[in-house]
């Protein structure tokens, strides 16, 4: 399968830079589905710097996959940054991974609210020194269109960190 150009190059130099650095990385993966790590893998010799993927798609994923607490889930909801951290400190954990992207959010074309419109994204990146939390509203701009900017960003979040 075929990646739009600058999503491959970002995921090249996430491969280059991860390889680089001797680390590897660990995707939780909610309103993406898997898409960062399938942008990670269409980069050939991936299997270097590549632990795998979690598909947290339903809450009860992200809880028994990653051990995101239910409880932190039912008090600020599954799109959220606490939940995003948690995702991503929970996959880095699991996989014993060096770095972990995780991302949660409303891709829409429906399920959006006024406090959590469609467009709003959570991420975290975690890591040995810690993690860190963005959020991007990138607007009704389409189910597509949110998913691919929300794995750009995740892409760039991990060159960032490196």
């Amino acid at each position: 399968m075929r990646i739009e150009p600058v999503l491959y190059d970002l995921a090249q130099a996430v491969n280059d830079k991860l390889r680089d650095a001797g680390a590897t990385l660990v995707t939780a993966e909610s309103c993406t589905g898997g898409l960062i790590a399938g942008a990670i893998t269409a980069v050939p010799g991936s299997s270097d710097i590549l632990y795998g993927g979690f598909v947290t798609y339903s809450n009860a994923a992200k809880t028994a996959m990653i051990g995101v607490p239910e409880d932190l889930i039912a008090h600020y909801g599954a799109v959220s940054p606490e939940v995003a951290r948690a995702m991503a400190e929970g996959a880095r954990r699991t996989a014993q991974s060096d770095f972990a992207i995780a991302v949660t959010g409303v891709a829409g074309p429906s399920g959006g609210s006024v406090d959590k419109p469609v467009g709003l994204v959570h991420f975290g990146l975690a890591s040995a020194t810690g993690t860190v939390h963005v959020e991007r509203r990138f607007g009704d701009i389409g189910r597509d269109q949110v998913r691919a900017e929300t794995v750009a960003t995740a892409l760039q979040m991990i060159l960032d960190a490196l």
